[in-house]
């Protein structure tokens, strides 16, 4: 029979703790690495929160397409998607 070699439980904690922090150390390392080649995203939390803001305006500020654009735009693809069809049961 083959013996099972098991770990307890505080073992397999400290084993655990121990991946965590290289992980935690080697993103840590490509944060840095990041910042240095991008220093805008180095930012300052205040200036992240306003730049987020600004972000948020711009999207509720987008412009919305019109009933008649959104018909335009239907019209278009449906024939896009009817010639699509046509030359798709051709090469068959």
């Amino acid at each position: 029979m083959a013996k099972t070699n098991q770990l307890s439980g505080e073992r397999l904690r400290e084993l655990a703790r121990t991946g965590a922090q290289v992980t935690l150390e080697r993103l840590r390392a490509e944060v840095i690495a990041i910042e240095r080649a991008f220093p805008e995203l180095a930012a300052t939390p205040r200036s992240r929160q306003a730049v987020q803001r600004s972000v948020k305006t711009a999207a509720r500020s987008s412009r919305r397409m019109s009933a008649a654009a959104r018909k335009a735009v239907s019209q278009r693809m449906k024939r896009y998607w009817a010639e699509r069809r046509k030359t798709q049961g051709k090469a068959k």
